[in-house]
């Protein structure tokens, strides 16, 4: 009763209006601002404790990344917020067409556990912006991170505006079993599919921000030390449970060795001689996590690490991967990095090509033919060329999947018209009426229509 009382006091706040104006719009994003600066030691307080995140890393990857967005979306809102002219055909003269965005309504945020705060906040920003009230429904697994978002919210705002429920799979039943008028939802393919059939029942539009093998291609022109400095950065950082981290490296045959010595020396230079025990090296989430890693360690050859404590996995790379292994039929999430090699591009196309549409695609090359012709003839959602997961973190692009990877982008404008109707208007003048589309039809007016329609 929580959750329906809480949805039907928002959809009658939306329906009130006063979500709409653009200044009060800018106002909560304002607020919510305030309100992330001053909990900000409580934040990273709670990312050390569900995910032992250092303050760094938890302000680079979360806080800091959600601060930008909420400036950016701040400084461009009034242009985004304004129905802006579109081109009419010559068919329609006389005629105005324009776009005008308006809020959904009552919008629910499904957000995961491996970045607990910016994938709850980042989507709200665009939701707020947007015009919408909103329930966020943060990770289970991350208790504490939860709890501050809730201690958050409340602080910034009234719960008939955005409200927060805790809890753990009864409570998503309970919230799916609702209509909302927008779900947005970031987490695993087979809970994504779970979404899109209860969404279905209502004819609820949704996002789906999942995940998927991302591949990491690492060609002869590339700077072998340079590549594997950025590819251990990427796979590492959080442990590797990020969606967007390499999965696995597809490198040339005879870069092999001098990549996986490449290796070594960044994890030694990130995580020390004794990783288990560096502060750098973030936890996994829970023992059921850890257990499933170890488990995938054998699949290959460890060449590199492979130590646990039974909450930490130290960065590990595998040699020795078959393509047909259990480790290559399911996303890692989780620091291992298996090493395959191959002796030409065809070989690579036909291996990704073999697999769902990933989330991301990393390319190390310095020959401007190669970087075209990967990307002419791979298909993922987003793609950084020689380094890794930095896409992410930009405002200008918008950032999703294809695919099993996930539909619809966010990030920016992106995200504003991601919680926005688009809606189409087409204003016709009264000084013209021309009388082709009228019956009765002639020759000479279908000579005309075809005139007007080429």
């Amino acid at each position: 009763m929580l959750i329906q009382t809480m949805l039907e006091r928002q959809r009658t706040y939306f329906l009130s209006g006063k979500t709409k104006p653009l200044g009060y719009r800018i106002t909560a994003l304002t607020r919510l601002k305030a309100g992330i600066i001053e909990l900000q030691t409580e934040i990273e307080q709670a990312l050390a404790e569900d995910l032992a995140k250092t303050s760094f890393e938890s302000y680079m990857t979360e806080i800091g990344i959600v601060l930008s967005e909420i400036d950016y979306t701040i400084k461009n809102l009034k242009k985004w917020g304004k129905p802006h002219r579109v081109k009419t055909p010559l068919a329609l003269f006389h005629a105005t067409s324009r776009i005008m965005p308006e809020p959904f309504g009552v919008v629910l945020i499904m957000s995961p556990w491996n970045y607990p705060f910016s994938l709850a906040i980042d989507p709200l920003i665009g939701a707020l912006a947007a015009g919408n009230t909103a329930i966020v429904k943060p990770a289970s697994y991350a208790k504490s991170t939860s709890s501050i978002i809730k201690k958050l919210i409340d602080h910034c705002f009234s719960e008939e505006y955005v409200g927060v429920i805790l809890g753990g799979r009864e409570e998503n039943k309970q919230l799916l079993d609702l209509r909302f008028d927008y779900i947005f939802f970031t987490g695993s393919a087979e809970v994504g599919q779970y979404i899109m059939e209860k969404a279905s029942k209502h004819l609820t539009p949704f996002s789906l921000e999942l995940g998927g093998k991302s591949p990491c291609i690492v060609c002869d022109s590339a700077n072998i030390k340079l590549a594997a400095k950025r590819i251990a950065f990427g796979k590492f950082v959080n442990a590797g449970q990020t969606c967007i981290a390499p999965d696995y490296v597809l490198i040339e045959k005879s870069l092999k060795q001098t990549f996986i010595d490449c290796l070594k020396i960044s994890i030694l230079d990130f995580f020390g001689t004794d990783p288990l025990n560096s502060i750098e090296l973030p936890k996994i989430i829970n023992t059921k996590h850890v257990e499933r890693l170890m488990n995938l360690m054998e699949s290959g050859k460890v060449v590199i690490g492979g130590e646990t404590d039974g909450v930490k996995i130290a960065p590990t790379v595998l040699d020795d991967v078959a393509w047909d292994s259990q480790i290559m039929q399911t996303e890692i999430f989780g620091p291992i990095l298996p090493i395959l090699t191959f002796d030409t591009l065809d070989e690579v196309y036909e291996k990704v090509l073999s697999k769902s549409k990933p989330l991301a695609l990393y390319l190390f090359t310095n020959d401007k033919r190669v970087e075209e012709e990967v990307l002419a003839n791979l298909s993922f959602g987003g793609a950084t060329i020689n380094d890794t997961i930095v896409h992410f973190a930009t405002n200008q692009m918008g950032f999703g999947g294809v695919g099993a990877s996930g539909m619809g982008r966010y990030h920016g404008q992106y995200s504003f018209t991601t919680f926005s109707n688009m809606r189409s208007v087409l204003k016709r003048s009264n000084w013209i009426d021309l009388d082709i589309r009228y019956h009765p039809y002639s020759a000479k007016k279908l000579r005309m229509l075809k005139k007007y329609l080429k």
